[in-house]
């Protein structure tokens, strides 16, 4: 069986999309954990639960992003499906590599940031700025592994 770049393109983009995605899911379920247990002695601080809940998620969407703008690349949304060798398909799996992996770690670390502001906010409710200053640290590596992920997608020729 003869595998061509097409195979490794659609990796790069699954892998992408999946491990950001875990890192979103695991991270956005540590820190809605915390959250439920707050809101269960005041449930008045939803919305500042739910504001640093909802931090973690954003690697999922830089995931999808970043493995729609491999299939869009690859032309496979409406345009003209383009030919991938081997070695540009390795190209484009090894350029999604940033944003799966610090997008599945990154996930998981804001998820726990965020549980501790969610703490944070539950005893003191005026720091709640602060409280997101924290986890929104651990989002600058995530948007930069975007935006390497991006550059490296822009620099390969099909």
């Amino acid at each position: 069986m003869l595998v061509d770049g097409l195979v490794f393109a659609l990796l790069g983009s699954a892998l992408a999309i999946g491990l950001a995605g875990i890192g979103s899911a695991v991270g956005v379920g540590i820190a809605g954990q915390v959250g439920a247990g707050v809101m269960t002695e005041d449930p008045g601080k939803f919305g500042q639960v739910l504001l640093l809940q909802a931090l973690p998620g954003t690697q999922g969407i830089y995931g999808l992003l970043a493995g729609f703008w491999v299939l869009i690349k690859l032309g496979l949304f409406g345009g003209t499906p383009v030919s991938v060798t081997v070695a540009q398909g390795m190209q484009i799996m090894f350029a999604c590599l940033p944003v799966a992996i610090v997008g599945l770690l990154s996930g998981i670390a804001q998820g726990k940031t965020a549980a501790a502001s969610i703490g944070l906010v539950a005893r003191r409710p005026e720091e709640t700025g602060k409280a997101i200053i924290l986890p929104a640290m651990v989002e600058t590596y995530a948007v930069l592994s975007l935006l390497a992920t991006i550059l490296l997608l822009n620099s390969i020729k099909l």
